[in-house]
């Protein structure tokens, strides 16, 4: 194809205050479809999370108009240096770092329908509870915010219409304090930036992704769109290519308010390209791990043992080398077959032992039995080597007894 070693192109048709139109070439369809999903769902922002109703006499109920107020988009520019996760906070239960506080009290006292919006809600100095205080880390996040940081998209803007949270008659009154959190999409979809995300390629559908269904005519009543004058109509004699993949791509993105178009691609580019370094990273095998340089992996009775592989391909330690009962050396760093079937039937002390692990003449093994090694030749932890109570316990004392801690370890 003449696109496998062309450069991504990107090419701006309009860009305006809420919304971008670009052309998106020389890309996989995959890609693109990345990029249309990190800019809807991974991008973070601030918005209502918690609110306090304190009266409410209006003829909504309260559970209706806190879902509105948290779907009111907030001012968010530099969200990600401006505001911390509360998850990531040391406060308790918020603080001026992690959260912005927004009140509302509105009293209607005139004889019409006054219609609450937007453009009530104040931003205010966050109230910490007390006892919380102590335990805040100190930050600079409020010095990077903006003067509109957590305000209403639109705010006292003449040119933005405010969004209508309800309305009430005389005698009515709605009071409650609004605590704003930051977050991303996947938590809740009031934290997404884009309120619609237009995604096309292929407008001819000459890669036949799409079954359009119609009655009379397929044209007529699958009107082509506006994209299509990007591309070449196809010929009646052009035969279909199985193997052609989409290379061009339309996208639209619409925010709320809350990001400008530029913030939400960057941003949105930003958090793939991490996604992505994440994904590399996972994948590298150990060996090309040089993020923790000096990792060594703890041994037998505290020594450190490195990983390498041995002949066969597995892998074995100093430890196994040494014969200390486990099979590395001759079980996983050894033939399939494991030289005769099975550790039992070699003579090799390197291996298992002769017939079981208690018949191992390699010190560094279980010793004759396990039974030898770990409680001294007897059947019980209780009684120690000798018949004396060296044990996890005495003999007269029932249960299990903690063992005893020496300057080398535990003495079992």
């Amino acid at each position: 194809m003449q696109y496998e070693d062309a450069e991504p192109i990107v090419r701006i048709r309009e860009l305006k205050k809420d919304r971008v139109n670009f052309v998106l070439e020389n890309v996989d369809l995959a890609l693109a479809n990345s990029i249309r999903r990190v800019v809807m769902a991974d991008i973070p922002t601030v918005a209502i999370d918690m609110v306090e109703i304190h009266s409410n006499t209006t003829v909504l109920p309260d559970e209706f108009i806190a879902h509105r107020l948290g779907m009111v988009p907030l001012v968010s520019a530099n969200c990600d240096e401006g505001i911390r996760y509360t998850r990531d906070c040391t406060c308790l239960s918020g603080c001026k770092y992690c959260a912005i506080e927004l009140r509302l009290d509105v009293v209607c006292n005139d004889n019409r329908t006054m219609e609450v919006t937007s453009n009530h809600l104040e931003v205010v100095e966050f109230t910490t509870d007390s006892g919380s205080a102590d335990n805040v880390q100190e930050g600079d996040e409020i010095a990077k915010r903006g003067e509109a940081f957590g305000n209403p998209v639109g705010k006292n803007d003449p040119s933005v219409p405010p969004v209508l949270i309800c309305k009430m008659r005389k005698g009515q009154e709605l009071r409650l304090r609004c605590v704003a959190k930051k977050g991303i999409a996947k938590e809740h979809a009031k934290w997404s930036p884009c309120s619609a995300v237009a995604f096309e390629y292929d407008p001819y559908n000459k890669l036949r992704h799409t079954t359009h269904w119609y009655e009379a005519e397929e044209r007529a009543e699958w009107p082509l769109s506006e994209n299509a004058k990007e591309e070449e109509p196809p010929r009646d004699d052009e035969s279909f290519d199985f193997i052609a993949k989409p290379r061009k791509f339309y996208v639209d993105v619409e925010t709320d308010g809350s990001l400008g178009p530029q913030e939400v691609m960057l941003k949105g580019l930003a958090e793939l390209q991490t996604k992505l370094a994440n994904l590399i990273l996972a994948l590298k095998p150990p060996a090309e791990m040089d993020i923790m340089p000096g990792a060594v992996d703890t041994g037998i009775n505290g020594q450190a043992a490195s990983w390498v592989p041995v002949s066969g391909g597995a892998w074995d330690t100093g430890a196994s080398r040494a014969g200390s009962g486990s099979p590395s050396r001759a079980g996983w760093g050894a033939p399939s077959t494991w030289e005769a079937t099975s550790p039992a039937q070699t003579g090799s002390t390197a291996n298992w032992g002769t017939t079981s692990p208690g018949q191992a003449t390699n010190a560094g093994s279980w010793g004759t039995s396990p039974a030898h090694n770990m409680w001294a030749g007897n059947t019980s932890p209780n009684v120690g080597v000798g018949g004396s109570s060296t044990g996890w316990g005495s003999s007269s004392q029932q249960g299990w007894g903690s063992p005893n801690q020496q300057a080398n370890g535990w003495n079992l």
